[in-house]
């Protein structure tokens, strides 16, 4: 069997040797970085410090077996999870493995938020329907007008539902999908006037112009129905928070290189006119839930997740969007994605 200090070297985990007599006896790389130098030969008490890490050796060297505990130290400004795992060597010796978890309790958290956010979303249309359904079977049951006017709520209500449940399925589908780039041959151009043509209505209802500006290039791969997915959400946002009768451009060209891109690629730009948005919220709109304006994305019929599910199909073309905006002078939101194979 190779020594043991030799198998600690290869090992890419912080790991610690403690003696019988409770001393730091050998440190691999990896927890020397962690700990300093100046721990070897340290009582391991004096270096951990940590109450239930303490305990946790304490039971294990005493001859309760393995054991395993919770270890915080903060690295560059940000906190730390380790997972210590105690064996016990020879009496009263025992080896520790440091684990870092971290990630896991940032998906826990993220999970809980994710919950918590969904169910706000939802309880806000819910109580407002149950709300409603109270007041027509009591004071309303006989006021036709008072009827209509709170079905009329209701249906956009049960709407908004609607429009959050079926945003959340898409976002299920697009972070369950292969992460293989699609490579079906699209032809982009034809998705923005096919996207144009949805939004058509509700262009004009506003006032607003849809207009697609560049030359046809060549079918690139994707998922067309992913990508039109991207810009019926992105397009959609230009002429809600645009404004009415202010023009919406679609801007298609090609280009050599771009953020990230070592190759050709082609670009869409979804250009609208309305107020900007402050420089502030930039990094955090493709965050789920994440909204500028809460009362006036909820009033719009927002759900906070669009710009979430542009950001997971452009992942998985291997794409990037960048936004730019200033206030008072309308946003600029910049799909980039490869024309040939993948970078």
């Amino acid at each position: 069997m190779p020594d043991l200090p030799l198998i600690l070297r290869g090992v890419p985990d912080p790991m610690i040797v403690i003696g019988a007599d409770g001393l730091i006896t050998d440190m691999n790389p990896a927890a020397r970085g962690l700990f300093g130098d100046w721990a070897l030969g340290r009582d391991h008490g004096a270096v951990l410090r940590q109450p239930p890490v303490l305990a946790a050796i304490a039971a294990v060297l005493g001859g309760e077996g393995e054991g395993q505990a919770d270890f915080t130290r903060t690295q560059r400004g940000r906190d730390v999870l380790y997972r210590v795992t105690i064996t016990r060597l020879t009496e009263g010796a025992g080896l520790l493995h440091f684990a870092d978890v971290t990630h896991i309790g940032e998906a826990e958290e993220m999970r809980r938020g994710f919950v918590a956010n969904v169910s706000h979303e939802l309880r806000s249309p819910l109580t407002a329907l149950m709300g409603f359904i109270e007041t027509l079977r009591g004071p309303a049951r006989n006021d036709p007008e008072a009827r209509m006017r709170f079905l009329d709520i209701m249906e956009e209500e049960a709407q908004r539902m609607n429009r959050l449940v079926s945003d959340l399925l898409s976002l299920a589908r697009v972070e369950g999908t292969e992460r293989q780039r699609p490579a079906h041959p699209v032809d982009l151009r034809g998705v923005l006037e096919g996207v144009a043509a949805t939004l058509k209505g509700q262009a004009e209802a506003q006032g607003s112009k849809l207009e697609i500006t560049g030359e046809t290039p060549a079918p690139i791969p994707g998922d067309r129905d992913q990508l039109t997915q991207v810009f019926v959400n992105l397009t959609e946002n230009a002429l809600k928070y645009g404004g009415p009768n202010r023009p919406v451009t679609l801007a298609l060209s090609e280009a050599a290189a771009g953020p990230g891109f070592r190759h050709p690629h082609l670009r869409v730009d979804v250009i609208d006119r309305g107020a900007g948005i402050e420089p502030a919220h930039l990094p955090r709109l493709t965050e789920r839930f994440y909204r500028v304006d809460s009362h006036r994305s909820r009033a719009m019929g927002g759900t906070g997740l669009g710009l979430a599910i542009v950001k997971h199909i452009l992942n998985r073309h291997q794409g990037k969007l960048t936004i730019r905006s200033r206030t008072g002078e309308g946003s600029v939101f910049s799909v980039f994605l490869p024309k040939g194979s993948a970078d």
